[in-house]
């Protein structure tokens, strides 16, 4: 009887123990076989890189990017290995009395959180294969699975490849994972580049992501990592001199957030997504699977200048914090929709509180209520994000009176963009003010006197500066900013000085389809109104647009167009894809574009753009134009020297919203600045410092001969009209090359209702 009670005992615990068996494989789940762990494909972050070599951002599911064993510092090794598997290099991926130590708290003791028994090897596994959420068998199952991974790992790998594997996968919070995403987010470095107690802050962290965070708990962070180099010192990597001089230390953070989102050049990386979607759907990898920019770890390289783009950035943030708090100080005592009550409520209906409240059906009382009510947010400032209390509503007008920009850069010869400022912050602010169309004022009349040059017009055929109404355009009448209506200008004069009354005359006798024609051709690609008006900028452009016409000129008359994608490489360092470079379209002949940037030369030396010199020193050669729309809402200015050009666009979002007076609501106030800015800096860097020396190329004796006459006469005989001013003390021989007599005499009585 006895004998049969323990044949039962013995029974009961061999089907428990296999019971616990099964049920324990069962939660071990799926063992990768030996060809899926030697085929191990991580998801790799794709990397965006400026031309000169330097990284914009990250593409990613997860911010990961890989790095070889070489790239790996040895005091991050030792940190590792110290803190977290002593016997790294003399087990074969398993710690027997480390795991049984585990095994029993978790069996017996029940606690789900025992820990300390896996080697590096069984992390790289869970890593590698994430447990599933569950009970104590669960993770019993888990740590068995971990277990024999590690041990086909070690028998499959190196342990130099191991280590390799484990710091490429291994999460160190946030949305970081692996050694080189950490190393770039918390220290602004390449791994390689780490010193030993940031090595010691980076393994500290893989503790508790959260709790050893060093940006959000620096304290508990720095206790970490003293406790890491205290490892270092007891396993001999450290001596105890070092160890003192170390645990001393401040943890000196340079924290930068590499997302989908931030980085460099934000606004130009939204720009180019959807270019680099398309070219890699045409891809496809060795497997014949599509490539995944997500995961695949690819490496694009773009036309971006990292260096053009810096100063652009920093044109933006000087200018725009003056800029800004002039204009809260214009506005300190009203506010815009004061004078016009639709300012607000178009913005209040249009927000984005508003749509969501008014799809819950609430009555306008009821959401008038709710956006009344404050409650805690962070809100945008020129100087950084500040947290306070604020309403909807509040919300709506502190954003109304922000001034925003937009800065691009494109190189003339070839088309390729350098810089690329969409806004003052694409955290904040995702609308592009490069790629939005806003009027151009009279950055938009070079293109009517190309098109007048190109169509038998002389730079020196003078235009009386007087104000006309024009009864077959619904009485228009344009005037002059500055209310003076005497003289005559040359076309020369009349671009230098931004005469409004004579690009009005020049577009009408040049025809205004033809300057729309020569818009398209030049690079805009915006239907344009075929009034007179529109010599004047009352035309909705893009900055984009506006960059590349004003490229074609600075490029002799040969149209580039935007450049901005110029290789992609697989993880591997593959070519993919590679642009090739393409033939320009030639736009009008180079003298025009020769004679055009004379005239903006002379807009810069003489006219609105004169304090590029006056004020901010620059003296190398530039071509430029300034733009003021109506009531001051956009501040334009669009500037080239022979290597570049930049046009810079200021304004509030909203039309409504802008300076009250021409003294800082002018475009050579507004816009000129960030532009001078940035060349200013540019300009001190050992890169760019032949531009100073850079010059246009020379107008030859007949280009000279057409513009030798003064901008601008108070009065004029008709021998001068007929003949030009300069011709009065000129032999007959010269005057041969002149206009023709009667070519000239019905070009005067052509002019609409300019007589003497």
């Amino acid at each position: 009887m006895r004998k049969k009670i323990w044949i039962a005992i013995g029974l009961v615990l061999l089907c428990s123990f296999l019971i616990l068996a099964t049920t324990i494989r069962i939660k071990m789940g799926k063992i990768p076989s030996e060809k899926d762990l030697l085929a191990i494909n991580q998801q790799t972050a794709s990397e965006i890189y400026s031309s000169d070599g330097q990284i914009l951002g990250r593409i990613f599911a997860e911010n990961r990017t890989n790095v070889s064993f070489d790239e790996i510092p040895k005091n991050f090794q030792d940190a590792l290995i110290a803190t977290e598997d002593a016997r790294f290099f003399e087990h074969s991926g398993i710690d027997y009395r480390s795991l049984g130590r585990v095994l029993i708290k978790s069996i017996l003791l029940q606690d789900e959180s025992a820990g300390g028994g896996s080697t590096l090897s069984q992390q790289l596994a869970k890593n590698l294969y994430p447990r599933k959420k569950g009970g104590v068998l669960n993770l019993v199952g888990a740590k068995f699975r971990e277990a024999l991974v590690a041990s086909k790992l070690e028998s499959l790998y190196t342990k130099e490849e191991l280590l390799t594997l484990y710091l490429n996968t291994v999460s160190f919070g946030e949305d970081v994972y692996g050694i080189e995403a950490a190393s770039i987010r918390y220290f602004n470095k390449k791994p390689i580049q780490l010193e030993v107690q940031e090595s010691a802050v980076l393994v500290g962290i893989l503790k508790a992501t959260t709790a050893y965070n060093p940006r959000l708990y620096p304290e508990q962070a720095k206790t970490r990592r003293n406790t890491v180099l205290s490892q270092m010192a007891k396993y001999d990597y450290l001596d105890q001199e070092r160890l003192d001089s170390l645990t001393a230390m401040p943890i000196e953070l340079q924290y930068r957030r590499l997302t989908n989102e931030r980085g460099t050049a934000p606004y130009f990386k939204a720009k180019i997504r959807p270019m680099i979607d398309s070219l890699i759907a045409t891809l496809e990898k060795p497997d014949g699977e599509p490539y995944n920019i997500e995961t695949d770890g690819l490496k694009i390289t773009t036309t971006i200048d990292s260096r053009l783009q810096f100063y652009a950035d920093s044109a933006v943030a000087q200018h725009l914090t003056y800029l800004q708090d002039l204009f809260d100080k214009h506005w300190s005592y009203s506010k815009p929709w004061n004078e016009n009550p639709n300012i607000l409520e178009y913005g209040v209906t249009h927000s984005e509180a508003y749509k969501l409240l008014k799809a819950k059906k609430l009555s306008q009382q009821e959401i008038e209520s709710a956006m009344a009510k404050k409650r805690p947010q962070t809100i945008y400032t020129i100087a950084g994000p500040v947290d306070t209390l604020m309403s909807a509503k509040d919300s709506i007008q502190h954003y109304l009176m922000l001034l925003q920009t937009g800065v691009l850069s494109m190189e003339p010869s070839t088309g390729h963009i350098k810089a690329w400022v969409g806004g003052l912050d694409f955290e904040y602010f995702q609308y592009d003010h490069v790629t939005s169309k806003r009027q151009v004022g009279s950055t938009f009349k070079p293109i009517v006197y190309t098109t007048a040059l190109e169509n038998g017009i002389e730079p020196c055929d003078y235009f009386k500066n007087t104000q006309e109404t024009y009864e077959e355009y619904e009485d228009w009448s344009p005037g002059n900013a500055d209310g003076d209506y005497e003289g005559f200008y040359s076309l020369k004069g009349a671009l230098t000085h931004s005469v409004n009354t004579v690009s009005a005359q020049v577009i009408l006798e040049t025809g205004i389809q033809k300057v729309i024609d020569m818009a398209h051709s030049m690079g805009i690609r915006q239907e344009l109104p075929e009034v007179p008006s529109l010599a004047l900028g009352t035309a909705d452009l893009s900055l984009l647009e506006m960059v590349n016409a004003y490229a074609t000129i600075a490029n002799k008359g040969i149209r580039m167009d935007p450049v901005y994608i110029l290789k992609i490489e697989n993880a591997a360092g593959k070519v993919l894809w590679e642009y090739e470079p393409k033939i320009g379209v030639d736009v009008m002949s180079e003298q025009t574009a020769q004679l055009i940037t004379n005239f903006m030369q002379s807009v810069v030396t003489n006219g609105t753009g004169r304090s590029l010199g006056s004020r901010y020193g620059l003296t190398n050669e530039i071509a430029g134009k300034t733009g003021t729309t109506q009531s001051y809402a956009d501040g334009w200015f669009m500037g080239f020297t022979p290597e570049i050009v930049t046009g810079v666009w200021v304004g509030a979002d909203n039309p409504g919203v802008h300076f009250r007076t021409g003294d800082y609501g002018q475009g050579a106030r507004m816009a000129l600045p960030v532009w001078a800015l940035m060349m200013q800096q540019a300009l001190k860097d050992p890169d760019f410092a032949s531009w100073q020396y850079a010059t246009f190329d020379p107008l030859d004796d007949d280009l000279l001969a057409s513009i030798d006459c003064p901008l601008y006469t108070e009065k004029m005989t008709l021998f001068d009209r007929l003949f030009g001013v300069k011709d009065r003390t000129e032999d007959e021989d010269n005057k041969e090359d002149k206009k023709p007599f009667f070519k000239k005499l019905k070009g005067i009585f052509s002019k609409k209702k300019d007589k003497d």
